[in-house]
């Protein structure tokens, strides 16, 4: 195992290296750059273009040299400094712009994994021990229902509702109050307040999901003979199903951790746009759109790290929760 755990992190080295590369040229690859959108947004709104000055922002962001050159001072500023760059269109360094959304996004993203876990592990469990009964047809049917409903769609109903019949805003994590507030125990309680709604939005699919998942598996499991040999010997129905079969039951959340993950950082892009949630999320896509090469690109890099690191640790996890796989 230790062998394995060695190999997997000496192979993440080229990985990353071209994940780096491959991040760099997606994001280069519209025709282009943030300076063309710059100008295209300038000429529909009928302001005057400077053109002397584009060429000097041109040539200050570096805009003006070959790919490589660009790529090769953006991922030293990485390794050397932790310098991520600069954002254009926010006139910020990439890191600043980051770090103060993504304890936010982590919250949330734990937050609505472990809301599903708590939901969708005892509920599979009840629904394959009870296997046609009506309990488990009830949560089959909630289970469709949570998969085919998107969470943006989810996110919508709920803004109605509490706008509808509560006269309230189910939108954004801070009260106006409180919003641009330093830290305090009010804002803490505030913000408590404001993420019931997300987490319950975001975790509904996942739990939907895992709770199928999980009563598929613990049926097949219960059908092993090692299920009617624990019950010829006299154990408990708690006992025999809890002890082996739930156990390995539980592949399916383990191995969900190495795309939670990445979820840390993009978080639900479109929930967070629909909600107002000042998460990683809106910032991607709006990097994404304005051709924010440094910020998209950084946000794609750590989305591929994140990945890496998660699926080995998901593999780590399950080696160790269940015997019968090994990567010797």
């Amino acid at each position: 195992m230790t062998a394995y755990i060695v190999r997997r992190l000496l192979f993440i080295i080229p990985t990353l290296i071209v994940i780096s590369i491959i991040s760099f040229i997606i994001i280069r690859l519209p025709p282009g750059d943030f300076l063309t959108m710059y100008m295209s947004t300038l000429m529909e709104e009928g302001a005057e273009i400077n053109h002397e000055l584009i060429e000097a922002l041109r040539r200050q962001y570096g805009l003006d040299r070959p790919a490589y050159v660009q790529y090769s001072r953006w991922i030293w500023g990485i390794l050397s400094r932790g310098d991520f760059g600069y954002s254009f269109e926010w006139g910020q360094p990439v890191r600043a712009l980051i770090g103060e959304r993504l304890l936010l996004t982590m919250v949330i993203s734990v937050g609505s994994l472990l809301f599903a876990w708590s939901i969708a592990l005892p509920v599979g469990i009840y629904s394959a021990v009870k296997q046609y009964s009506l309990p488990d047809y009830i949560f089959t049917f909630l289970g469709f229902i949570g998969l085919a409903t998107p969470n943006f769609l989810l996110a919508i109903i709920f803004m109605y509702i509490a706008s509808q019949y509560f006269g309230t805003g189910a939108g954004g994590l801070f009260s106006p109050e409180y919003a641009d507030a330093a830290w305090s125990f009010g804002k803490f309680v505030d913000f408590l307040k404001h993420l019931i709604i997300p987490l319950i939005i975001v975790g509904t699919s996942g739990t939907a999901s895992l709770i199928r998942i999980t009563r598929a598996n613990l049926l097949d499991e219960l059908k092993k003979p090692y299920v009617e040999a624990a019950t010829a010997k006299g154990l408990s129905k708690a006992r025999r199903v809890l002890k082996y079969p739930v156990r390995v039951a539980l592949n399916p959340f383990v191995s969900s951790i190495g795309f939670v993950f990445p979820q840390i950082v993009s978080g639900e892009i479109i929930v967070s746009v629909v909600l107002n949630l000042p998460t990683t999320g809106p910032l991607l896509l709006r990097a994404l759109l304005a051709q924010d090469m440094y910020l998209a690109g950084s946000f794609v890099l750590m989305l591929a790290v994140m990945t890496v690191f998660g699926v080995l640790l998901s593999d780590i996890l399950l080696a160790w929760l269940d015997p019968r796989i090994r990567y010797d």
